[in-house]
Formats: C-alpha cells, structure tokens, sequence
C-alpha cells in the first residue's frame, strides 16, 4: 500500500532498442509475452491469503506487541524499506515494518516523479569506462521494466526531449541515446528519434526558437519493544543514526544532497513531452516534465544537513527558473511568482564501508551486514527500490540462517493493479456519476480500489456531478478520499494533504484552502477534539509554509520590498488606489473594498475578503496602506507575485467604474479580457 502512494503520479522514463521500426511489433510482442509470463510466476508462487480490508492501526500494534518474535524488522517505511518489507513477506517470512512518520513521507514522496535508468550515469559509464556505473543503469532500465508492468494504474511512458543547439552536438547525443536503447536490450519500450527543428517546435511550442538545430526524443518512464531474528535498516538519510545506535563507533557512510524541484502551472509544458537540459550552467541536469496537469522542474544537488524537516531554497528556486529560461521562448516569461510549490528532497549518497576506500561515493546501493548483524540498505535510486529490497532480503536471509526461499517480486503485481484497465474510468463515471476528470483520477491513482473510493463519495445535491464533492474546485481530489485515507493509516492532515494526494505538492494556497474541511472530516472519523482539530490545522499550515515553499513565496512580499516603479506607474496606481480610499485615509480595508464592489454589483463574502486583502497586508494590521499596494504591484511588475487576487479585484473594478465616468476622465484600459479575482492558482 505504501508502495502505490511513492509511485502516485510517477511518469516512466525509458529508452528502445537500437532496431529499425519494423521490428518494433515483435519486440513490443516479445515484452508483453514475458511480462504475462512474470506475472503468472510471480502469482503461483505467492501463496498468501490477502484480505480486503487493512486491519486498523490499532490492530497493527497490538500485533507488534504480541508477536514473540519477527523474522524480519524494517526500520523505515519510504520506498525502500517498503520494497524490503514485501519482499520478506513473499518470501514466507513473519515481517514488521516500524516508520516514525507517515509512510514515504521522506526523500520518497521528494523525487522528480521518473522511473528512468539514468542517461547521465551511462554517458560517464562510456567515457569513464566505468563498468559499475554500466550496471546501475542497465539494473535501472529492468527495474523501470518490471515496474511498468506491475503497476500500470500509476505509472505512463513519457517522451522526453533533449534541444540541440548546435549542429556537432547532434551525432554526439544521437549515438550516446542510441546506446541508451542498446542497453535497454529486450526491455526496450519505444525506439528513440531525431526531430528536426520545425518538428520540435511543433511538439513543444515554448521551446526557445533561436539556433535550435533540431532535438533527440527518448523515452524513460519507539514506545514497547519488537523483537526480530533481523534488524533491516532502511532509513535513507538517517542510515548513520541507527548504525550508531548499533555501535557508536560505527563512521559516518551518509553523505547528504538536496535535490529541489519546483512546480509550475501546465502550460508552461505541452501534456506529453517532457524536457531536458544535459548540461546546465554548473554542469547539472535539469528535467522540465508534466505532472498532474502541472509542471515540475527539477533538481538541485547541494550537499545539506541532515533533517526530517528540508526547506527549500530561494536561491535553488531562481537556479531552476534561470535554467527553464534559457530552454524556452522569449516569448514566454518565466516568472517567480508563477512557482506554484517548492520542495527540497534529501538524496542519501553514500560510501561504502565495505570498501578500502571508504571516502569515494558509492555510484549504486550498498548492503552492508554489521558484526551485531545489523542489515544496513543504503544509496540507490528510487527507481531500483525493488532490486534493493531482493538483494538485501538476499543478505539477510544468509547472514540469520533464515528459512526463506527466492525473491518473487518480479511480475508481482502491486495493488490496484490487478482489476485496472485504461477504461475503467467510464464505469465509474457511468455506475456512479462522477464528473469525468474525477473518474480519471480516481481510476490513475487507485487502480482497481478506485470503486471503493467512488463508494464512499457523498451526493452534492447537484443536477451533475451526482456523487463527488472536490476538496477544492480546480484538482479532482474528493472528499471520500480523505476517508479512504484514513484507512490507509493517514493520521494528520499532513498525510492527507501531502501523500495521500499530492495538493501540498502541485499548489499550496489550493492545499489551504481544503485545509478546514479535510481537518473537519478527519475530526469526524477520528473523533478529534476542537483542540487537536486547532493544532492540526496550525501543523498543516506550518508544512506548507516551510517544506512547501509558501516561505520562500511569502519573501517575495514584504514591507522592505524595493519598489521600482515609474512615476507614470506609480500615478495610475494612486488613481486605482484612490477610488477605494475615498476618504484619502492613506489605507483601505474589507469595508472600502465591499462598498466599491457593491456599486459594481459583485459581492464577495467578508471571509473571503479578508482572506485577499491579508495577503497584502505585510504589517498585519488589517488594513492595505498606499505603499504596500505599490509594493504589490512592483512585485507583479517583476514577475515575483502572479495572479494576485486584490491586484486584479482592485483593477477589473476600476474598469468598471471608468465605464461611468465622461470619456474624457477614463482610464486607458487593457484590452485584455479582465481575470476572474478567484484564485487563478496563485504562486510560491
């Protein structure tokens, strides 16, 4: 279970074979014949009796407490651990998982959202003549493989576009993609291609015209005791912390990166192509791909401190942005204020201890067996978490005698999968009357547990939709996946919100908005009391603030903003200013705002009122003074705030109101059609 909500929304990132397209049909034939055959081996081997219903968390700790003893323990319930844990159970032996905090609530819920092989890891591979290197990327390409056909509900092929800007740089990249197919060998998914420039230009419109040459396109898609026979460690960038509780003079092996990504709104990226830049300005790769009808840009690689709480930084954002710059049109401005969410997610690089040289990064994962017989997993890529999980139940079972037999999670399928089909949305639209962008949604992330989740949904009242209240209008989350998540151990808002769906992740001011009535529904379920309710509401809010960039947003605003306006500007908006502060009080307030909106017939409740105008209030006084208006609009100017909600309320009115003032006292207008003052999507 836990293993579907890591892979949520994950786009695969693959690669064909070097063969020419007449070929494809076979191996197309030959992949889909062996995937059949994995998975029927995978299913007679496993015999295990799975219940539909999860037992609740309360029955999952009284089994901890009253099981004598596990074979197995897992410390750490991210992608790995969870890999490591299923596998133990397929393999007959009694498992535990124990996580501090939600499940894939660390650097597994952080990652750039591909299931990819790793094209920079086989260009050093080559040069390098790297044979390790060689290998992690061809484990990579069979893990990326397997998972695509153990879990089809949630994971895709995407086309990824590598813009060539100089003519030697074709056959450079050509031949190093066309060996990336070569290595994919029989699990090839589709053969990569060059485009010429119009081509391009026709797939991703944005892309930056100027001496583009042409492009290649490739595809990647604590509280009692638990006693166990054996202790696996799975816990990412804290591997060093439980090593140390096993022997405090075991060395530090964990050497942490931040990896930041960024989210912004979907039309800065065509919905079936993604982007990448091989070589940035500091010799980092940047991916720009779409993402839930958004799009994520990312990553950073800066060494950091260890911490459950990573932030991210401005300065990791604006690196992003410049990078996105160079790939795009001039005719597309990449502002600041567009970043929707920002996250930072910490990369667990590691040396390996069992090595002479204990000082070099290790390229791929390492088991290490301590002399206690700690079982320690650490390095790796998201994208091998499986292979991880086989290799160190593989060590495990030897180093504690266990009686277990072979790995048989190739071709297990994963949950969700098995009653799923690419049109099983149009029964849950048609059986339940679900808007059809619901259904999706609900058919991509759940799989064939999607009608369990339609069950649950509360009638709205409505002509259509007929059941399917959403938690906020412009995402397809609904109010009967907060009850559902609930039975799949949410325990916070903070799951819900952040790995339950993914709401903190594509747009934190859409995130608070759901806030109070996903508190309110959990409250119900878990019999909260209007103080839990308080301070999970304050917790929610803290995360978004922090570890979802609402922060980095927030300094973008303040009373110390620089405020670069033109006199001509700054007497227009004095104007705009002063049709609100009538009284020339020097501020305006939700009063000044609702009486100018009722001369214009538009009414907006005071809840919502005050919602916008303290997004302008930098001093929080309740009031807008002249010079944090002009900041806000300096801000707009710059490109650092967007579709602010009082910048556009104040100046869709103003337009109004000229309407009936003589001809000769208007206001030149903008010709563009005014914006609806709702939250457009606002930005971080």
């Amino acid at each position: 279970m836990a293993i579907r909500k890591a892979v949520k929304g994950t786009a695969a990132v693959a690669s064909g074979g070097l063969v020419a397209f007449y070929g494809l049909t076979q191996l197309t034939e030959y992949r889909k014949r062996q995937a059949r055959l994995s998975r029927v081996e995978a299913v007679e081997q496993v015999n295990m009796a799975f219940q539909d219903e999860l037992p609740s968390r309360q029955a999952q700790l009284t089994a901890l407490r009253a099981t004598q003893e596990f074979d197995v323990l897992v410390v750490g319930g991210g992608a790995t651990g969870s890999g490591c844990a299923l596998d133990a159970v397929t393999r007959d032996l009694k498992t535990a998982l124990v996580e501090r905090d939600d499940f894939s609530s660390g650097t597994s819920s952080r990652s750039t959202k591909l299931i990819h092989g790793g094209v920079r890891y086989l260009q050093k591979a080559i040069v390098k003549l790297d044979y390790e290197q060689y290998m992690m990327v061809k484990e990579a390409l069979h893990e990326r493989s397997n998972l695509l056909n153990i879990a089809p509900h949630l994971t895709a092929l995407l086309p990824i576009m590598l813009p060539i800007y100089k003519w030697w740089q074709l056959p450079y990249y050509w031949a190093g993609i066309k060996i990336y197919d070569l290595v994919a060998g029989a699990q090839c998914l589709k053969s990569s291609y060059i485009l010429t420039k119009t081509k391009a230009l026709e797939l991703f419109p944005m892309l930056k015209r100027d001496k583009l040459v042409g492009a290649i396109v490739y595809y990647d898609g604590q509280e009692f005791d638990v006693r166990a026979k054996c202790v696996i460690n799975a816990t990412g960038p804290f591997t060093d912390a439980l090593r140390k509780m096993d022997d405090q003079k075991n060395p530090n092996i964990c050497q942490p990166s931040a990896g930041v990504h960024i989210v912004i709104p979907g039309y800065y990226s065509p919905d079936n192509m993604g982007l990448l830049d091989p070589a940035t300005s500091d010799g980092r790769v940047i991916f720009f791909l779409p993402w839930e009808k958004m799009t994520i840009a990312g990553t950073t690689d800066t060494p950091t401190e260890i911490t459950p709480h990573p932030i991210p930084m401005e300065e990791d954002i604006n690196f992003i942005l410049t990078e996105v710059r160079n790939y795009l049109s001039p005719d597309v401005e990449v502002r600041r204020g567009d970043v929707l969410a920002a996250w930072s997610g910490i990369r667990p690089l590691v040396t390996n201890p069992n090595s002479k040289d204990t000082q070099s990064i290790c390229r791929n994962h390492i088991v290490h067996i301590s002399d206690s017989g700690l079982v320690t997993i650490a390095g790796g890529k998201w994208t091998t978490y499986r292979s991880m999980a086989e290799d160190t139940l593989d060590a495990a079972v030897k180093a504690h005698n266990l009686s277990a037999g072979p790995s048989k999670t190739v071709g297990l399928m994963l949950e969700g999968a098995k009653d799923w089909t690419p049109t099983m949305y149009i029964r849950l639209v048609q059986d339940y009357g679900l808007e059809v962008e619901v259904a999706q949604h609900l058919a991509s992330s759940y799989g064939g547990r999607a009608y369990e989740v339609a069950k649950m949904a509360h009638v709205t009242g409505k002509r259509w939709p007929i059941v399917g209240k959403r938690l906020v209008s412009e995402f397809p989350y609904i109010e009967s996946e907060v009850q559902y998540a609930i039975k799949e151990y949410a325990c916070t808002a903070i799951d819900v919100i952040a790995r339950r769906t993914r709401l903190g992740f594509l747009n934190v001011q859409a995130a608070e908005e759901a806030l109070p009535r996903i508190v309110d529904i959990m409250g119900k379920q878990l019999t909260w009391s209007e103080q839990r309710k308080r301070e999970e509401l304050s917790a929610a809010k803290q995360f978004l603030y922090y570890e979802m960039g609402y922060k980095a947003r927030s300094e973008q605003l303040t009373d110390t903003s620089e405020i670069t306006l033109t006199p001509a500007e700054v007497g227009r908006y004095m104007k705009r200013f002063h049709k609100f502060d009538k009284e020339n009080k020097g501020f305006i307030t939700t009063v000044d705002v609702q009486r100018v909106l009722e001369s214009i017939n538009v009414y907006i409740d005071a809840d919502t009122l005050h919602e916008i105008l303290n997004e302008v209030d930098l001093n929080k006084n309740g009031q807008v003074e002249f010079n944090e208006f002009l900041q806000l609009m300096s801000a707009v100017k710059k490109g650092q705030v967007s579709a602010n909600r009082l910048a556009i309320l104040m100046k869709t009115a103003e337009q109004s109101l000229d309407q009936t003032e003589p001809l000769e006292q208007r206001e030149p207008v903008d010709q563009r059609k005014p914006v609806s003052v709702d939250r457009s999507g606002g930005g971080v």
